[in-house]
C-alpha cells in the first residue's frame, strides 16, 4: 500500500450495515509513499496515526475528483428529470 498527501484512506465496513470510514491523508512519514499515515477522519474530523490492514483501500486524489464529479453529474441529472417530470404532469 503507497499513498501521498491529499489521498483519502477507506477501511471498509466489515459487517452488514456498518458504513466505511473515510480519511483524508494529510501527513505520510515515509518517502516511498508506505504506513503508517496521519488521517483526518471525515466522521469526526479526529486526527489518528494509522497503520491500514487489509479490509483498507487508497483512493488517490484524482480518484476522488472523478468520482465526485460522477455524482455531482448524477444528481443534476436526477434533478433535472425530477423537476421536467414535475412540469409535465401539470
Amino acid at each position: 500500500m503507497r499513498a501521498q498527501r491529499g489521498d483519502w484512506l477507506v477501511i471498509k465496513g466489515s459487517t452488514l450495515g456498518k458504513p466505511d470510514q473515510r480519511g483524508l491523508i494529510i501527513e505520510v512519514h515515509s518517502s516511498d509513499g508506505t504506513p503508517p499515515y496521519v488521517v483526518r477522519w471525515l466522521q469526526d474530523d479526529h486526527v489518528s496515526m494509522v497503520f491500514p490492514g487489509p479490509d483498507a483501500v487508497i483512493i488517490t486524489e484524482a480518484e476522488q475528483s472523478a468520482a465526485d464529479e460522477a455524482e455531482r453529474a448524477r444528481l443534476a441529472a436526477l434533478q433535472k428529470a425530477i423537476v421536467t417530470g414535475q412540469r409535465s404532469s401539470r
